[in-house]
């Protein structure tokens, strides 16, 4: 039978509400290696989570909350990392106007200003990824995007930054703070695997399949916070002035 050319589907997976950025993940499936058993980005994961071994580590359907007769959907599933980037995330204002239009106005206000962002983690909306602090592939996931320098556990919902600065906002001006985030970006695969099977006198011999769900996690990129407490979102904050 010819291959099939199976289009890509994206999936975009659940923002966390923020005020600055999102960290999420979208679920793509690729061509599979057997095009005649198509399979859709959710029964991939799910196959993945339903494996009986993942990135090697062995597993017991009692891992993913079945019983011994419903046994395994795979053979193994690997997460593969592609590439690993930084970028710039949206830029978002941090603080209030601090105005300077009264009209006799005729020196530069001088005001103390204090900004804070936060800027969400990512999480998964496939109930195979939302298994709490380190559970189900999403801690599989986890221990990927740890690897990485200057990356937060992706089981914290929410990194900050922020400061107080003193400014001099001119007549005629409102003054308010900005911060654009350091944002992280890492693509990989989820590679499932079901093993040939070589027959019996009542199964008929199968091949080998595979099937390939591509994964995108986005997440803040985080500094390291003083004293041993939480770390902060790495970013630029900078004064932005508009006209009265």
């Amino acid at each position: 039978m010819a291959k099939r050319r199976l289009k890509n589907k994206k999936v975009r997976f659940v923002a966390v509400a923020s005020a600055l950025a999102t960290g999420g993940a979208i679920i793509a499936l690729l061509p599979s290696a057997n095009a005649a058993e198509e399979r859709t980005p959710e029964q991939i994961i799910q196959m993945c989570e339903r494996s009986a071994v993942v990135n090697g580590k062995q597993r017991s359907v009692e891992d993913f909350g079945a019983s011994f007769g419903d046994g395994f959907q795979a053979d193994n599933c690997d997460y593969v990392e592609t590439n690993f980037e930084s970028f710039d995330g949206p830029t978002e204002k941090a603080s209030i106007d601090f105005p300077n239009c009264e009209p006799n106005a005729t020196e530069a206000a001088k005001v103390s200003i204090t900004w804070k962002a936060t800027v969400a983690q990512g999480t998964g909306k496939y109930t195979a990824t939302q298994q709490g602090a380190g559970g189900g592939l999403f801690g599989f996931l986890s221990g990927s995007w740890l690897k990485h320098k200057g990356t937060s556990d992706m089981t914290v919902k929410s990194v900050t930054a922020g400061d107080t600065e003193n400014r001099e906002v001119p007549v005629g001006k409102v003054l308010h703070m900005e911060f654009t985030p350091k944002m992280q970006r890492m693509t990989g695969e989820w590679r499932v695997r079901v093993n040939a099977n070589p027959g019996s006198f009542a199964v008929n011999p199968s091949p080998e399949k595979n099937f390939v769900a591509s994964e995108l996690v986005e997440g803040p990129a985080i500094l390291p916070g003083a004293a041993g407490a939480a770390g902060i979102a790495d970013g630029v904050a900078k004064p932005v002035l508009t006209d009265c």
